[in-house]
């Protein structure tokens, strides 16, 4: 790609970002899961911003997947766990400027399967 677009691209969904996270925040029982994607993992958070601690956290590379389906689907469940062990059930979903489809629709559907409310 070339240079314009690339800044382009990022700068559209830094402007997405914003925007989403100027409507949403997570508290401690409602925390906000953000979810950062690279082209070779995922990483996972849910965050407290009331008190600014970051309540879970995990990565596809710890689990040994990659940044695909199968590998958003796996994190999906493994972090859905985390959650369940410290007694979170619900929680505000945050895609960080990604559009919902792809990855992370696949990892936001696993999570729903296990049972996570959002």
């Amino acid at each position: 790609m070339k240079a314009k677009v690339l800044k382009s691209k990022i700068a559209n969904r830094l402007k997405r970002k914003r925007r989403i996270r100027a409507k949403i925040s997570g508290c401690a029982s409602l925390p906000r899961v953000s979810v950062f994607r690279s082209n070779r993992y995922l990483s996972v958070q849910a965050i407290d911003d009331a008190a600014s601690v970051t309540l879970a956290s995990l990565n596809s590379k710890a689990i040994g997947h990659s940044a695909n389906k199968d590998g958003a689907a796996a994190l999906g469940a493994a972090f859905a766990a985390k959650l369940k062990e410290v007694s979170i059930s619900e929680i505000v979903f945050d895609r960080n400027g990604y559009q919902y489809h792809g990855v992370i629709a696949a990892f936001g559907d696993a999570l729903r399967a296990n049972e996570i409310k959002f």
